[in-house]
């Protein structure tokens, strides 16, 4: 195996990191800025949770009002009535929102205990269908952390609700936070 030089390596990664590779201070920014709101987000996380299902209100309305724009611009189509029972839909579930937030907070963390459940069971069947390979045991492993963490949610049913949307938000913005901030870092780097 040939080995490569250098400016090959340079060009592999800005080909890599494409865009990336030009504003590595934005990336390294957001990075910042996404795991300070993280760090808030696992300090405050009844807050974080309430907050999250405003701007969820927020963005359900606004495509809403959205969607019965663009049915009223598009007189003639069939799909006009369609259209409108969409935005009042995402209208109406905005206002539910705001009026309601700790049922809606509920109906969130009951949906993240479903997908933990269901996906913790496909991947359990996924790994035994793959067990032939060495490497089954973490799919499974994975799958079991995926249904432990159902049975978590359950057992923690409603209390959960207060807390956990905005939990497992914050653990998100930090993942996204580090990972942004190591991209920037290697974007730096092809620039010196």
């Amino acid at each position: 195996m040939a080995e490569l030089s250098v400016d090959q390596i340079k060009t592999i990664r800005a080909n890599v990191l494409g865009a990336a590779a030009k504003i590595p201070g934005a990336l390294i920014g957001l990075g910042i800025l996404f795991i300070i709101l993280g760090m808030i987000g696992v300090a405050g996380q009844v807050l974080f949770s309430l907050v999250s299902i405003n701007i969820l209100g927020i963005f359900l309305f606004a495509g809403g009002i959205l969607q019965a724009i663009h049915a009223f611009k598009s007189a003639g189509w069939k799909s006009v009535s369609v259209q409108l029972i969409f935005a009042i839909l995402y209208i109406a579930a905005a206002i539910y929102l705001w009026a309601f937030p700790i049922p809606a907070l509920e109906a969130i963390t009951l949906w993240l205990a479903v997908i933990f459940f269901v996906t913790g069971f496909l991947r359990l069947i996924s790994a035994f269908q793959h067990r032939h390979f060495a490497e089954w045991f973490w799919l499974a492993l994975s799958a079991l952390i995926s249904i432990l963490m159902g049975v978590l949610i359950m057992n923690n049913f409603p209390a959960a609700s207060l807390w956990l949307p905005g939990l497992l938000i914050a653990i998100e913005l930090l993942l996204q936070g580090w990972s942004l901030l190591f991209l920037g870092f290697a974007a730096r780097s092809l620039t010196k």
